[in-house]
Protein backbone atom coordinates (compact mmCIF):
# COMPACT_ATOMS: atom_id res chain seq x y z
CA UNK A 1 0.00 0.00 0.00
CA UNK A 2 2.74 2.28 0.70
CA UNK A 3 4.87 1.80 -2.17
CA UNK A 4 1.66 2.30 -4.14
CA UNK A 5 0.96 5.79 -2.52
CA UNK A 6 4.76 6.22 -3.36
CA UNK A 7 4.49 5.55 -7.20
CA UNK A 8 1.43 7.59 -7.61
CA UNK A 9 2.96 10.35 -5.50
CA UNK A 10 6.13 10.17 -7.76
CA UNK A 11 3.51 10.40 -10.85
CA UNK A 12 1.60 13.58 -9.64
CA UNK A 13 5.06 15.28 -8.55
CA UNK A 14 6.51 14.40 -12.41
CA UNK A 15 2.95 15.98 -14.24
CA UNK A 16 3.25 18.60 -12.32
CA UNK A 17 5.96 20.10 -14.14
CA UNK A 18 4.69 19.43 -17.23
CA UNK A 19 1.76 20.91 -16.55
CA UNK A 20 2.84 23.97 -15.34
CA UNK A 21 5.35 23.63 -18.55
CA UNK A 22 2.20 23.65 -20.81
CA UNK A 23 0.49 26.91 -19.21
CA UNK A 24 3.50 28.65 -20.06
CA UNK A 25 3.70 28.18 -23.30
CA UNK A 26 0.41 28.79 -24.07
CA UNK A 27 -0.52 29.67 -26.52
CA UNK A 28 1.96 27.66 -29.20
CA UNK A 29 -0.63 28.25 -32.07
CA UNK A 30 -3.57 30.22 -33.27
CA UNK A 31 -7.04 29.98 -30.89
CA UNK A 32 -10.43 29.43 -32.60
CA UNK A 33 -12.88 30.80 -30.85
CA UNK A 34 -16.23 29.74 -32.32
CA UNK A 35 -19.65 32.27 -32.06
CA UNK A 36 -23.29 31.53 -32.21
CA UNK A 37 -24.48 33.90 -34.67
CA UNK A 38 -23.70 35.02 -38.46
CA UNK A 39 -21.35 37.35 -39.27
CA UNK A 40 -22.33 41.13 -39.55
CA UNK A 41 -24.30 41.13 -36.73
CA UNK A 42 -24.06 43.14 -32.95
CA UNK A 43 -22.50 39.83 -31.42
CA UNK A 44 -20.06 38.81 -34.55
CA UNK A 45 -18.81 42.47 -34.70
CA UNK A 46 -18.14 43.29 -31.06
CA UNK A 47 -16.96 39.07 -30.22
CA UNK A 48 -14.33 39.88 -33.60
CA UNK A 49 -13.29 43.29 -31.32
CA UNK A 50 -12.74 41.83 -28.41
CA UNK A 51 -10.52 38.16 -30.18
CA UNK A 52 -8.29 40.87 -32.18
CA UNK A 53 -7.42 42.36 -28.59
CA UNK A 54 -6.63 39.23 -26.78
CA UNK A 55 -5.14 37.41 -29.41
CA UNK A 56 -2.32 40.68 -29.29
CA UNK A 57 -2.55 40.44 -25.92
CA UNK A 58 -1.84 36.23 -26.14
CA UNK A 59 0.44 37.00 -28.92
CA UNK A 60 -1.14 34.62 -31.16
CA UNK A 61 -4.21 35.57 -32.40
CA UNK A 62 -7.86 34.19 -31.83
CA UNK A 63 -10.03 33.51 -35.09
CA UNK A 64 -13.58 34.09 -34.89
CA UNK A 65 -15.48 30.63 -36.74
CA UNK A 66 -19.59 31.78 -37.28
CA UNK A 67 -21.77 28.51 -36.10
CA UNK A 68 -25.15 29.79 -36.21
CA UNK A 69 -28.25 27.90 -35.68
CA UNK A 70 -30.33 25.95 -33.30
CA UNK A 71 -31.12 28.91 -31.15
CA UNK A 72 -27.55 29.56 -30.58
CA UNK A 73 -25.85 26.33 -28.70
CA UNK A 74 -23.74 24.77 -31.78
CA UNK A 75 -20.16 26.34 -30.06
CA UNK A 76 -21.23 24.77 -26.91
CA UNK A 77 -21.87 21.51 -28.41
CA UNK A 78 -18.86 21.94 -30.33
CA UNK A 79 -16.83 22.08 -27.19
CA UNK A 80 -17.79 18.48 -26.12
CA UNK A 81 -15.61 17.34 -29.19
CA UNK A 82 -12.85 19.68 -29.04
CA UNK A 83 -9.79 19.27 -27.09
CA UNK A 84 -9.11 20.45 -23.46
CA UNK A 85 -5.74 22.52 -24.15
CA UNK A 86 -7.42 25.90 -24.53
CA UNK A 87 -7.07 26.36 -28.67
CA UNK A 88 -10.62 25.99 -29.03
CA UNK A 89 -13.22 27.89 -26.72
CA UNK A 90 -16.48 29.07 -27.46
CA UNK A 91 -19.35 31.62 -26.96
CA UNK A 92 -21.95 30.82 -24.55
CA UNK A 93 -24.99 32.26 -24.76
CA UNK A 94 -28.58 32.00 -22.64
CA UNK A 95 -29.70 29.44 -24.73
CA UNK A 96 -27.18 26.97 -23.69
CA UNK A 97 -28.72 26.62 -20.38
CA UNK A 98 -32.43 25.33 -22.24
CA UNK A 99 -31.24 22.66 -24.85
CA UNK A 100 -31.20 19.87 -22.24
CA UNK A 101 -35.10 20.43 -21.46
CA UNK A 102 -35.95 20.89 -25.09
CA UNK A 103 -33.50 18.61 -26.85
CA UNK A 104 -32.09 15.17 -25.45
CA UNK A 105 -28.28 15.61 -25.59
CA UNK A 106 -25.38 13.33 -23.79
CA UNK A 107 -23.72 16.29 -21.72
CA UNK A 108 -24.34 18.49 -19.47
CA UNK A 109 -24.26 22.65 -19.71
CA UNK A 110 -22.91 23.20 -16.48
CA UNK A 111 -20.46 20.20 -15.82
CA UNK A 112 -19.39 19.78 -19.02
CA UNK A 113 -17.71 23.22 -19.96
CA UNK A 114 -14.87 24.94 -18.40
CA UNK A 115 -16.31 28.52 -17.77
CA UNK A 116 -13.66 30.92 -18.72
CA UNK A 117 -15.08 34.81 -18.51
CA UNK A 118 -18.52 36.53 -18.98
CA UNK A 119 -17.85 39.35 -21.22
CA UNK A 120 -21.51 41.40 -22.09
CA UNK A 121 -25.13 40.84 -22.61
CA UNK A 122 -27.77 42.26 -25.05
CA UNK A 123 -29.89 45.50 -24.81
CA UNK A 124 -32.90 43.81 -26.32
CA UNK A 125 -36.34 45.55 -27.61
CA UNK A 126 -39.21 45.24 -30.03
CA UNK A 127 -39.42 47.21 -33.59
CA UNK A 128 -41.94 47.11 -36.15
CA UNK A 129 -42.15 48.86 -39.86
CA UNK A 130 -42.12 52.66 -39.70
CA UNK A 131 -44.88 52.94 -41.60
CA UNK A 132 -46.97 50.02 -39.69
CA UNK A 133 -50.26 50.97 -38.14
CA UNK A 134 -48.96 49.80 -34.97
CA UNK A 135 -47.61 53.29 -33.92
CA UNK A 136 -47.12 51.86 -30.07
CA UNK A 137 -46.64 48.83 -27.75
CA UNK A 138 -50.73 49.61 -26.74
CA UNK A 139 -51.65 49.48 -30.44
CA UNK A 140 -49.27 46.33 -30.71
CA UNK A 141 -51.11 44.37 -27.60
CA UNK A 142 -54.60 45.32 -28.93
CA UNK A 143 -54.17 44.22 -32.33
CA UNK A 144 -52.65 41.05 -30.56
CA UNK A 145 -56.00 40.92 -29.05
CA UNK A 146 -58.16 41.28 -32.03
CA UNK A 147 -56.16 38.61 -34.09
CA UNK A 148 -54.94 35.66 -31.85
CA UNK A 149 -52.43 34.27 -33.50
CA UNK A 150 -51.92 36.41 -36.73
CA UNK A 151 -49.62 39.08 -35.14
CA UNK A 152 -46.15 37.76 -36.76
CA UNK A 153 -42.80 38.51 -35.19
CA UNK A 154 -39.39 37.27 -35.67
CA UNK A 155 -36.55 36.28 -33.65
CA UNK A 156 -32.63 35.05 -34.02
CA UNK A 157 -34.05 31.40 -32.96
CA UNK A 158 -36.07 29.09 -31.55
CA UNK A 159 -35.55 29.63 -27.77
CA UNK A 160 -33.41 32.25 -27.88
CA UNK A 161 -33.91 34.96 -24.74
CA UNK A 162 -36.01 36.85 -27.52
CA UNK A 163 -38.44 34.22 -28.33
CA UNK A 164 -39.01 33.30 -24.66
CA UNK A 165 -38.88 36.39 -23.48
CA UNK A 166 -41.70 37.60 -26.53
CA UNK A 167 -43.42 34.38 -25.28
CA UNK A 168 -43.36 35.01 -21.48
CA UNK A 169 -44.67 38.78 -22.35
CA UNK A 170 -47.65 36.98 -24.62
CA UNK A 171 -48.42 34.84 -21.57
CA UNK A 172 -48.41 37.88 -19.03
CA UNK A 173 -50.46 39.85 -21.44
CA UNK A 174 -53.36 36.96 -22.65
CA UNK A 175 -51.82 37.56 -26.21
CA UNK A 176 -51.49 34.85 -28.73
CA UNK A 177 -48.61 36.00 -31.29
CA UNK A 178 -46.79 33.84 -34.21
CA UNK A 179 -43.39 33.43 -34.20
CA UNK A 180 -40.95 32.84 -36.92
CA UNK A 181 -37.40 31.88 -36.13
CA UNK A 182 -34.18 33.33 -38.28
CA UNK A 183 -30.80 32.54 -38.16
CA UNK A 184 -29.27 36.06 -36.89
CA UNK A 185 -30.18 39.74 -36.96
CA UNK A 186 -28.99 40.26 -40.24
CA UNK A 187 -31.43 37.76 -42.09
CA UNK A 188 -34.10 39.22 -39.02
CA UNK A 189 -33.97 42.40 -40.23
CA UNK A 190 -33.72 41.71 -44.04
CA UNK A 191 -37.48 40.12 -43.50
CA UNK A 192 -38.74 42.59 -41.04
CA UNK A 193 -37.86 45.60 -43.85
CA UNK A 194 -39.21 43.27 -46.87
CA UNK A 195 -42.50 43.25 -45.27
CA UNK A 196 -42.28 39.31 -43.94
CA UNK A 197 -43.05 39.73 -41.02
CA UNK A 198 -45.46 42.96 -38.62
CA UNK A 199 -42.60 42.91 -35.74
CA UNK A 200 -39.10 41.91 -34.79
CA UNK A 201 -37.52 40.81 -31.02
CA UNK A 202 -33.95 41.50 -31.48
CA UNK A 203 -30.71 43.09 -29.61
CA UNK A 204 -30.36 46.85 -31.01
CA UNK A 205 -28.73 45.78 -33.69
CA UNK A 206 -31.56 47.46 -35.58
CA UNK A 207 -30.22 50.68 -34.38
CA UNK A 208 -29.42 51.53 -37.82
CA UNK A 209 -32.85 51.39 -39.66
CA UNK A 210 -34.37 53.31 -36.79
CA UNK A 211 -32.09 56.30 -37.35
CA UNK A 212 -33.00 55.74 -41.28
CA UNK A 213 -36.55 56.38 -40.25
CA UNK A 214 -37.24 52.80 -41.67
CA UNK A 215 -38.12 51.15 -38.08
CA UNK A 216 -39.38 52.02 -34.67
CA UNK A 217 -38.74 51.10 -31.20
CA UNK A 218 -42.04 50.12 -29.29
CA UNK A 219 -40.21 49.34 -25.82
CA UNK A 220 -37.07 48.29 -24.55
CA UNK A 221 -35.90 45.49 -22.14
CA UNK A 222 -32.89 46.63 -19.87
CA UNK A 223 -33.60 48.16 -16.46
CA UNK A 224 -34.02 51.61 -17.49
CA UNK A 225 -34.17 53.30 -20.62
CA UNK A 226 -32.10 53.54 -23.58
CA UNK A 227 -30.10 56.41 -24.06
CA UNK A 228 -30.28 55.74 -28.01
CA UNK A 229 -34.20 55.20 -28.26
CA UNK A 230 -35.26 58.04 -24.81
CA UNK A 231 -38.83 58.04 -26.28
CA UNK A 232 -38.76 54.10 -25.86
CA UNK A 233 -40.43 52.64 -22.51
CA UNK A 234 -38.84 50.21 -20.75
CA UNK A 235 -40.59 46.33 -20.04
CA UNK A 236 -41.47 47.45 -16.45
CA UNK A 237 -42.74 50.79 -17.42
CA UNK A 238 -45.72 49.25 -19.66
CA UNK A 239 -46.65 47.26 -16.57
CA UNK A 240 -44.24 44.01 -17.19
CA UNK A 241 -41.98 42.93 -14.38
CA UNK A 242 -39.17 41.93 -16.75
CA UNK A 243 -35.87 42.47 -17.10
CA UNK A 244 -33.64 40.76 -20.21
CA UNK A 245 -30.08 41.28 -20.72
CA UNK A 246 -29.03 37.70 -21.68
CA UNK A 247 -25.30 37.67 -20.10
CA UNK A 248 -22.99 35.49 -22.44
CA UNK A 249 -19.16 34.86 -22.05
CA UNK A 250 -16.62 32.25 -23.29
CA UNK A 251 -16.27 28.73 -22.39
CA UNK A 252 -13.64 25.84 -22.62
CA UNK A 253 -13.76 22.25 -23.39
CA UNK A 254 -14.21 20.63 -19.51
CA UNK A 255 -10.79 19.10 -18.41
CA UNK A 256 -9.03 22.41 -19.70
CA UNK A 257 -5.99 23.20 -17.23
CA UNK A 258 -6.73 25.46 -14.77
CA UNK A 259 -4.05 27.58 -15.23
CA UNK A 260 -5.05 27.25 -19.34
CA UNK A 261 -8.48 28.60 -18.17
CA UNK A 262 -6.50 31.24 -15.96
CA UNK A 263 -4.33 32.53 -18.87
CA UNK A 264 -7.41 32.70 -21.20
CA UNK A 265 -9.47 34.56 -18.26
CA UNK A 266 -6.73 37.45 -17.82
CA UNK A 267 -6.46 38.05 -21.62
CA UNK A 268 -10.10 38.40 -22.47
CA UNK A 269 -10.28 40.40 -19.00
CA UNK A 270 -7.42 42.42 -19.91
CA UNK A 271 -9.28 42.90 -23.53
CA UNK A 272 -12.44 43.79 -22.02
CA UNK A 273 -11.18 46.88 -20.64
CA UNK A 274 -9.57 48.44 -23.47
CA UNK A 275 -11.54 51.61 -25.13
CA UNK A 276 -11.48 49.44 -28.52
CA UNK A 277 -14.10 46.77 -27.22
CA UNK A 278 -16.16 49.39 -25.29
CA UNK A 279 -16.65 51.64 -28.42
CA UNK A 280 -17.63 48.48 -30.27
CA UNK A 281 -20.55 47.44 -27.72
CA UNK A 282 -21.26 50.80 -27.42
CA UNK A 283 -22.60 50.60 -30.98
CA UNK A 284 -25.36 48.44 -29.74
CA UNK A 285 -26.20 49.74 -26.37
CA UNK A 286 -24.12 47.03 -25.14
CA UNK A 287 -21.26 47.61 -21.99
CA UNK A 288 -18.81 44.72 -20.55
CA UNK A 289 -20.38 42.56 -17.79
CA UNK A 290 -17.45 41.21 -16.38
CA UNK A 291 -17.42 38.05 -14.43
CA UNK A 292 -14.97 35.99 -13.31
CA UNK A 293 -13.83 32.15 -14.02
CA UNK A 294 -15.77 30.88 -10.51
CA UNK A 295 -18.25 33.73 -10.66
CA UNK A 296 -19.31 32.20 -14.20
CA UNK A 297 -19.74 28.84 -13.80
CA UNK A 298 -21.89 29.94 -10.72
CA UNK A 299 -23.92 31.92 -12.99
CA UNK A 300 -24.22 28.62 -15.26
CA UNK A 301 -25.05 26.78 -12.43
CA UNK A 302 -27.97 29.60 -11.03
CA UNK A 303 -29.37 29.91 -14.58
CA UNK A 304 -29.69 26.29 -15.82
CA UNK A 305 -32.29 25.78 -13.12
CA UNK A 306 -34.15 29.06 -13.24
CA UNK A 307 -34.45 28.27 -16.95
CA UNK A 308 -35.84 24.95 -16.36
CA UNK A 309 -38.77 26.96 -14.36
CA UNK A 310 -39.21 29.34 -17.63
CA UNK A 311 -39.29 26.29 -20.04
CA UNK A 312 -42.01 24.75 -17.94
CA UNK A 313 -44.13 27.98 -17.46
CA UNK A 314 -44.36 28.68 -21.02
CA UNK A 315 -45.24 24.98 -21.40
CA UNK A 316 -42.18 24.08 -23.93
CA UNK A 317 -40.70 22.09 -21.73
CA UNK A 318 -40.73 18.58 -24.44
CA UNK A 319 -40.88 14.52 -22.92
CA UNK A 320 -37.02 13.36 -23.41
Amino acid sequence: MQRRKIIQWGAASLAAPAFIAQAQSFPSKPIKLVIAFPAGGPTDITMRSLADSAGKILGQPVIVENKPGAGGTLPAQALQSAQPDGYTVAQIPLGVFRLPYTTKINWDPVKDISYVINVTGYAFGVVVPADSPLKTWTHFVAWAKANPGKLSYGSTGTMTSPHLTMELIAQQLGIELLHVPYKGSADLMQSILGGQIMAAADSTGFAPQVEAGKLRVLNTWGAERLAKFPDAPTLKELGLNLVQNSPFGIGAPKGTPAAVVKRLHDAFKQAMELDSYKTALARYDMVPMYMSSAAYQKFAADTFAREKALVEKLGLAKPL
